[in-house]
């Protein structure tokens, strides 16, 4: 059976799944209540291969994959400066990267997906 890249990053979706199991309480920042949920299988078989690509380490297509995400939109979850890295979601057909990245926080290791250039994000949850 294979599974999927990162298979261990449930990072904030399993906390908040424990949380909800023995009965405690959930709190979130304006920001976190701005981010959704997606399975992975739901997602893009171009964000499979950004994923396994991150997994791997490369290399990427594009120079500007894997630098540091600002969150100067602030929906992400508030963290120091370069917690967050940007991968490209190829989209096929565009002359251009495309608004589709893969956004990974490394210290809790969750992985976020956009489809419309950093508007909005999807938690992804390998667990579904």
């Amino acid at each position: 059976m294979r599974f999927p890249p990162r298979i261990s990053r449930i990072g904030a979706a399993a906390a908040v799944l424990s949380a909800l199991l023995v009965g405690g309480t959930v709190t979130a920042t304006p920001a976190a209540a701005a981010v959704g949920s997606i399975c992975y299988g739901d997602l893009p078989s171009q964000a499979h291969d950004t994923l396994e690509l991150i997994e791997q380490g490369g290399p990427y297509p594009y120079p500007q994959d894997g630098t540091v995400f600002q969150n100067r939109e602030g929906i992400l979850p508030s963290q120091s400066s370069g917690y967050y890295h940007e991968y490209t979601v190829i989209t096929p057909g565009s002359p251009t990267r495309g608004a589709r990245r893969i956004v990974t926080g490394e210290e809790r290791q969750e992985d976020y997906y956009t489809a419309d250039h950093y508007a909005s994000f999807d938690l992804i949850n390998y667990g579904c």
